[in-house]
Parts: C-alpha cells; sequence; structure tokens
C-alpha cells in the first residue's frame, strides 16, 4: 500500500470505512492515525499518519508467537491471524513497534445480546440485530467471515489483514476504495507497470520505523502539508491593508 500524504486531507474516511467491513469493536480501529504537533505557537506544524498494520516482510509479531497463530501467507506475503491458535499471551502486541494490535479482553459486540428497551416502542438492542439479520452487530459484514471470524472471540488479539477477503475477489482494500482523494493506492509492488510502482519510482517513499528492520509493506510518499504560520488577530477596525 503506498499513502500520499500531500493527497491525504485527514478526514478518517479510512478509519470509517475500515470499521464497517471488518466489524471491529468499539474503540478499536485497525485503520488508525498518528497525530503530531510541533513548533511553538505562531510558527505550528501539524502532522497527520493514517497508519494500519504494515504487514511486514520480517514481522515481529510473526517470530513472537508461540503458536505461529500470527503467521506469514505464502502465497500472499500478508500477515494474518488464525484465531483458533491465539492462547492470548498478547506477545505478539509487546514486540509490534507500530501499536497496531488490540486485544479482546471479552467477546466484542456483546451490548447487542441485550433484550432490555431504551423506551416503549422501541427496538431492544437484541431485536434489532435479529431483525437485520447481522451478525455480533447489526452492521455485522458477512463477507469478514469468509477468511476471518466476523466476532473475535475473547482472549484473542486482531488487527488489519489488508481486507484479505476482497483481496481474493481482485478487490482493494475498503481503506483505498473510501478514500475521497485518492491518497491511498494498492497494488504489487514488483509490477513496474503497477501503479504503486509509479508512485514510488516518481517520489520515492518510506515506511515507518525502517531503521528497525521490519521491512513494511505500507509506504509513505511526500509529506503532510497543512503547515501553516498562524498570525495572532489583529484588533477590531485595524486597517487589514492589501
Amino acid at each position: 500500500m503506498v499513502i500520499d500524504q500531500q493527497l491525504c486531507v485527514g478526514c478518517a474516511a479510512c478509519t470509517i470505512a475500515c470499521k464497517i467491513e471488518n466489524n471491529t469493536p468499539v474503540g478499536f480501529n485497525w485503520c488508525d492515525k498518528i497525530t503530531r504537533t510541533s513548533g511553538k505557537f505562531p510558527a505550528v506544524r501539524y502532522e497527520y499518519i493514517s497508519t494500519m498494520c504494515n504487514h511486514c516482510d520480517n514481522a515481529p509479531c510473526v517470530a513472537a508467537c508461540p503458536t505461529q497463530a500470527m503467521y506469514k501467507d505464502r502465497q500472499t506475503g500478508l500477515t494474518l491471524h488464525d484465531t483458533n491458535k491465539c492462547i492470548g499471551c498478547k506477545a505478539c502486541i509487546v514486540s509490534c513497534p507500530y501499536g497496531v494490535i488490540s486485544f479482546n479482553w471479552e467477546r466484542p459486540h456483546q451490548h447487542w445480546a441485550q433484550r432490555d428497551r431504551l423506551a416503549e416502542g422501541c427496538f431492544s438492542p437484541r431485536e434489532m440485530l435479529e431483525e437485520s439479520g447481522g451478525e455480533g452487530s447489526p452492521h455485522g459484514n458477512p463477507e469478514r467471515g469468509t477468511t476471518y471470524p466476523v466476532v473475535r472471540p475473547a482472549g484473542s488479539v486482531e488487527k488489519c489483514t489488508f481486507c484479505d477477503h476482497r483481496l481474493v475477489k481482485g478487490l482493494a482494500p475498503a481503506c483505498v476504495d473510501a478514500c475521497p482523494s485518492g491518497a491511498r493506492q494498492f497494488g504489487d509492488i514488483d509490477d513496474p507497470n503497477s501503479e504503486v510502482s509509479k508512485l514510488v519510482a516518481r517520489h520515492g517513499g518510506k515506511g515507518l520505523r525502517e531503521e528497525l528492520g521490519t521491512r513494511p509493506r505500507v509506504i509513505y510518499i511526500r509529506d503532510y502539508k497543512p503547515q501553516r504560520r498562524f498570525e495572532p488577530a489583529r484588533p477590531a477596525g485595524e486597517n487589514q491593508g492589501a
């Protein structure tokens, strides 16, 4: 995945799309962000970096997992997770330098099992779930369940899969399709004719914390540009000039 920081507008459409596509619990964002503010007023710089699992070629989480629940898929090279093998030791969380792996202390979406109605004439959460036919929550995406549980079990980790269930159908990850500015591109970096290969050839690019030797598969090109010098407001009535 290539992310163009100059095209990114920080709208979080990628985060929302990921949440809907992958049925992540409240407080979990497989697609998240890093924000930084530096400098001193009035010379202030703000940075917004969209982040997710980097699917590192040399993935620390895979090396740390004692049960091979976290593994590299041989065909796609993706870093994936097998909930059936996960023992909840959190070794992958500790070893991940990007902080993008979450842990389910309880089974997610339990509030949708409640039958208590908030008011007369309203659906209870459970009735809404049954009416929609969803799994885990009314918006639970059944397509997610083709390669990974729609509702992850308690005592297990979870993270971005690059929407592997979409990739097998020839579709891009949901975050890529949702980006309104086209800041995200996905493809084969080894194919010189692919858009991601052309972007990297044109602009260069680098991954996060490359000095650790993880060889991340998310590449950032150019810089986030909302860089502005904020001038103090002038007193009312003062001539603003041309």
